[in-house]
C-alpha cells in the first residue's frame, strides 16, 4: 500500500489522467483530426520531448498508486511513443516479395546534402562522401546540391564514390544512377507567383521504366519562427507557410495522378508522414518505404538544433504498389543537417539479374 500523502496521490492521479487524455487526444488529432488544419499541423513539429517527458513523469508518479493507475500511465507513454511519434516496426505489407522470380533489389537513397555549407567547410564533402560510400546506392537523389549541379559532373570526390553512375543535375537537384536515366527535366511547383521546381526522370531498370520524382518542398522554418516569436500573432504566417507547402504537394500529385507505371517520389518534403502534405502523395496510391520496411522512428532532422537530437521524419521515399520494400533505414547525422533515407526496393523487371 502506498504511504504517500493524499495530496501527492491526488497529484499522481491527475498526472496520469492528463497524460492519458493528451496521448489519446494527440493520437486522434494526428491520425483522424482535421487534415488541413494549420494548428494541427503545427503540433506535428514540436520536439518529441515535449510529449514524452510529461508522460514519463506521470508514469513515475503512478508508482504511488495501484496497478490500474500504473497500467494507465504506461499505456499513455506507449501511445505517445508509437502513435504520436510514429514508431515503425517494419511490419508493413509489401505486395512484391523480395525473392519473387523476375525481380531485382535496387538500393535507393535520398539525401539533402546542404552542399552550400559543405563547400565552405574544410573537408565538408568528406563526411557526405563517406556516408554515400557506406550505403552504396544504386540510385541517389540529392537536394540542396547546387554545388554539385554547377560542376556538370560529380565533384569534390563524389565521382570516386560513384564511379559508374550517370548524372542529371539541375538547380538544387542531382540524380545519380547506375541505371540509364532519360527524359529528365524540371517541373513546376510554384505558388503565389514564387517560382519553385522539382525534377522528374525516367529510370530504366532492366527493361522496366520507373517514374522518378525528387522534390524539396518549402521549409516550415519561417512559419515556425513566427509562431515561436509572436505566439498567436504568428499563426497567420504559419497558415500561409503550410498552405504554400500544400500547394506544392498538390501540384506534384496532380501531375502524377493517376499513376501509369511504377513510381518513386523522394526528397526533403519538409513534413512528417501523417501531415496532410505527405498524405496528398499517399492519397494517389504511394506508400512510405520507411513505414513499410523501417524499424524505429526514422527521424531525419533536428540534430542541428537544440537539444541536438533528431526528432522529425521529414525526408521520405514514397513508392507505388508495384514496388516492394525489403528494408528501409536512416543514415548518420554527421554529414548534413539531414540524415539520408535509404531503402532496398524490389522491382519487377523484364530481364532480372541474379
Amino acid at each position: 500500500m502506498s504511504t504517500a500523502s493524499p495530496a501527492l496521490q491526488w497529484l499522481a492521479r491527475s498526472a496520469v489522467v492528463l497524460s492519458l487524455l493528451c496521448a489519446v487526444g494527440l493520437s486522434w488529432l494526428f491520425h483522424h483530426g482535421p487534415a488541413r488544419a494549420g494548428w494541427v499541423e503545427l503540433l506535428r513539429y514540436a520536439p518529441f520531448l515535449a510529449y514524452v517527458v510529461p508522460a514519463v513523469l506521470a508514469l513515475g508518479l503512478s508508482f504511488m498508486l495501484g496497478w490500474a493507475w500504473r497500467l494507465g500511465a504506461a499505456a499513455a507513454l506507449g501511445l505517445m511513443l508509437v502513435s504520436v511519434m510514429d514508431l515503425s516496426l517494419g511490419l508493413g505489407r509489401t505486395p512484391l516479395p523480395p525473392d519473387a522470380p523476375g525481380t531485382r533489389t535496387v538500393r535507393f537513397m535520398t539525401y539533402n546534402i546542404k552542399s552550400y555549407r559543405a563547400v565552405f567547410r574544410h573537408g565538408g564533402f568528406v563526411p557526405l562522401n563517406n556516408e554515400i560510400a557506406q550505403h552504396q546506392p544504386d540510385i541517389l537523389v540529392m537536394q540542396d546540391a547546387r554545388e554539385v549541379s554547377r560542376q556538370g559532373d560529380l565533384p569534390y570526390g563524389m565521382r570516386d564514390v560513384l564511379p559508374q553512375h550517370k548524372l542529371y543535375a539541375y538547380g538544387q537537384y542531382a540524380v545519380a544512377s547506375r541505371f540509364p536515366i532519360r527524359g529528365c527535366a524540371p517541373a513546376d511547383m510554384s505558388f503565389r507567383g514564387e517560382k519553385h521546381e522539382y525534377v522528374r526522370c525516367t529510370v530504366d531498370i532492366d527493361g522496366t521504366a520507373i517514374d522518378l520524382v525528387t522534390a524539396h518542398l518549402l521549409t516550415p522554418r519561417e512559419g515556425l519562427n513566427a509562431t515561436r516569436e509572436e505566439r498567436l500573432g504568428g499563426l497567420d504566417d504559419w497558415n500561409t507557410n503550410f498552405a504554400d507547402r500544400m500547394a506544392q504537394a498538390d501540384r506534384i500529385a496532380g501531375a502524377l495522378a493517376p499513376l501509369s507505371r511504377p513510381t518513386i517520389v523522394a526528397g526533403d518534403l519538409n513534413a512528417p508522414e501523417h501531415s496532410a502534405v505527405v498524405q496528398t502523395f499517399l492519397g494517389i496510391g504511394l506508400h512510405d518505404a520507411f513505414s513499410v520496411g523501417g524499424r524505429g522512428w526514422g527521424f531525419t532532422h533536428g540534430h542541428s538544433l537544440k537539444p541536438g537530437v533528431s526528432f522529425l521524419r521529414i525526408d521520405h521515399i514514397l513508392v507505388s504498389p508495384e514496388i516492394g520494400v525489403r528494408e528501409a533505414w536512416v543514415g548518420w547525422r554527421g554529414g548534413s543537417e539531414h540524415r539520408p533515407v535509404v531503402a532496398d526496393l524490389v522491382i519487377r523487371t523484364q530481364a532480372a539479374k541474379p
